[in-house]
């Protein structure tokens, strides 16, 4: 496969040779820069690269070109290769037009000349820029493969599992391809048992679960050593925040995750309030970024792994993993977030994996194209979904419960949403009924002027969710509703189990001594993606005063 291109743009030569020296210099290992003086000039060089199906990781373009701007060729150059990643270079008046593009063009970078030293400047940019580029091309097809069906629900949790672990895979349908039945038929002994997994060194897995999945792609699936420091249960952003801080600062670090890290962040298509992030950033990128910087430091990520219990005292904690295996620890973090509740519909499990789905996942997303799709809630995580859904489907309605999307969504959101031909909002509505055999084909809508059917193809659920506390029952102090509290909240009357020191408990440290909890799981917390990651760098302080006192 050839090596992907690096594009620079610039009218002037003096600058086009600079750029494209620096990006040499650092990048030509691995990528083919190539320049071009105009945009006129660079759209041919464009239409001949995908002639032969070679791909571009990004543009390096000057703003201030004649006969065509930057952002314009960017504006045409997406339609050839709209993922390929978008950097301007812009002199300090033109830093009006480079924020415009952000909107305009998807832009994900801005540089202002000179940028150098390119070492300051230049390369931590692209360096980002180009990672992200590699984490989510398509996966070249002597790699990972899925063979199963599309409505198949255990076909769906193969695929999601990959996806939220940035795990690259090529899907085949055995319905579609007589090849790829020939091939499950001889790797199951005829029984075609669906999905199978073939890996690149010849070898396959029927019907994997997640927990043997993660092994077989090389995921940490066991703790290296019995004791840490410090045990984090939850990769979202509030363990994650917690394992940078806590690896970086010489903790012996472990962190647990049932599912994949990101949390419920990683199933978000896109967050645009982050900051730092001006075109906004997939929360799988920003898992994948967290978990990079984690283990950077020295943190282990287990994944595929849940915990069944906590216990302990001031001489150590025990956290038993649902495997049977026991770590111990001096002190532990709940960071273990949050579960989507269950759509309240009779019957619908059946259909779960095959058109309804909790969460939306790119990998879903896009089989969905021109077809009518429904997003239920009224929250971000609902809205995002809807923008990301957009792209694909030939039509997307949110339902919202409420009278006003405005009450749980951020005004951004709200105004992209209004500003999508392809998107509907229907307010006061539910939904009380599905109907399909093998997939989803209707749903049952229920508003204030009675029920109606609607024809429907998927079904992507944002209901609100419930604490993921169960295991910690008995052991620190939690709310009716199951969200854990924390220091000052422990004050409160009828807490059960009670503080039992005479000194406060620290900010966020619950009922029992040296366990603390941070993030979405934690009663009252403010529930955005900022606030968890500070709550988990916050908490490492606090775990270091409780470690002085024991």
């Amino acid at each position: 496969m050839a090596k992907p291109v690096i594009l620079a743009i610039d009218d002037d030569q003096q600058v086009l040779a600079a750029v494209s020296r620096d990006l040499r210099a650092r990048y030509g290992e691995d990528h083919r820069v190539l320049r071009a003086q105009s945009g006129a000039e660079a759209l041919t060089l464009l239409d001949e690269l995908k002639g032969r199906g070679d791909p571009v990781a990004a543009f390096v373009v000057d703003q201030r070109m004649p006969q065509m701007t930057g952002t314009e060729f960017l504006i045409a150059a997406r339609e050839i290769y709209p993922d390929s990643k978008r950097v301007l270079l812009t002199a300090y008046a033109d830093t009006e037009a480079a924020i415009s593009a952000i909107n305009d063009v998807g832009l994900d970078h801005y540089l202002l000349k000179p940028w150098d030293p390119p070492e300051q400047h230049l390369y931590p940019i692209l360096d980002d820029l180009i990672d992200d580029w590699t984490a989510n091309r398509p996966a070249p097809f002597d790699g990972l493969r899925v063979a199963g069906t599309r409505w198949s629900p255990l076909t769906h949790t193969v695929k999601d599992f990959l996806s939220r672990n940035q795990i690259p895979y090529r899907f085949m349908d055995v319905e579609a391809d007589d090849d790829t039945k020939a091939m499950v038929s001889a790797a199951t002994d005829g029984a075609g048992s669906l999905p199978v997994v073939f890996f690149p060194d010849g070898t396959h897995a029927v019907r994997p679960d997640t927990k043997t999945l993660a092994g077989l792609v090389g995921l940490q699936v066991e703790a290296s050593q019995p004791f840490y420091d410090v045990v984090i249960v939850g990769a979202g952003p509030a363990g994650l925040g917690a394992a940078v801080y806590a690896a970086s600062e010489g903790l012996r670090t472990a962190v647990i995750e049932r599912e994949a890290t990101g949390g419920q962040a990683g199933t978000s298509s896109r967050i645009e309030n982050y900051l730092g992030f001006p075109q906004g950033i997939a929360g799988v990128d920003l898992a994948r970024r967290a978990s990079t910087q984690a283990r950077k430091f020295g943190a282990e990520i287990l994944t595929a792994v849940g915990v069944s219990s906590i216990s302990g005292d001031e001489t150590g904690k025990r956290v038993v993993l649902d495997n049977g295996s026991e770590l111990s620890a001096r002190a532990v973090i709940v960071a273990s977030g949050m579960t989507i509740r269950e759509l309240p519909v009779p019957d619908h499990h059946r259909l779960v994996g095959a058109g309804i789905y909790y969460g939306a996942a790119p990998s879903e997303a896009v089989l969905y194209r021109g077809e009518p799709v429904f997003v239920v809630g009224g929250a971000n995580s609902a809205g995002q979904a809807a923008m990301m859904l957009s792209r694909y489907a030939g039509s997307v309605t949110v339902l919202v419960r409420g009278n006003s999307l405005e009450a749980g969504m951020s005004q951004y959101l709200v105004d992209q949403i209004r500003a999508t031909d392809n998107i509907h909002v229907r307010l006061g509505v539910a939904v009380s009924g599905v109907a399909g055999e093998e997939h989803l084909e209707a749903l049952t809508l229920k508003g204030s002027d009675g029920e109606e059917t609607v024809e429907a193809d998927g079904l992507f659920i944002f209901i609100g969710a419930r604490p993921h506390s169960d295991f910690v029952e008995g052991v620190v102090a939690r709310d009716k509703r199951g969200f854990i509290l924390t220091g000052p909240d422990l004050a409160l009357p009828g807490v059960e189990p009670p503080w039992p020191l005479e000194r406060d408990p620290f900010l966020l440290e619950t009922s029992a001594p040296g366990i603390f909890a941070a993030g979405d799981v934690r009663a009252d917390a403010v529930r955005r993606v900022a606030s968890a990651v500070g709550q988990g760098a916050v908490c490492i302080s606090f775990v270091h005063r409780y470690l002085e006192t024991v």
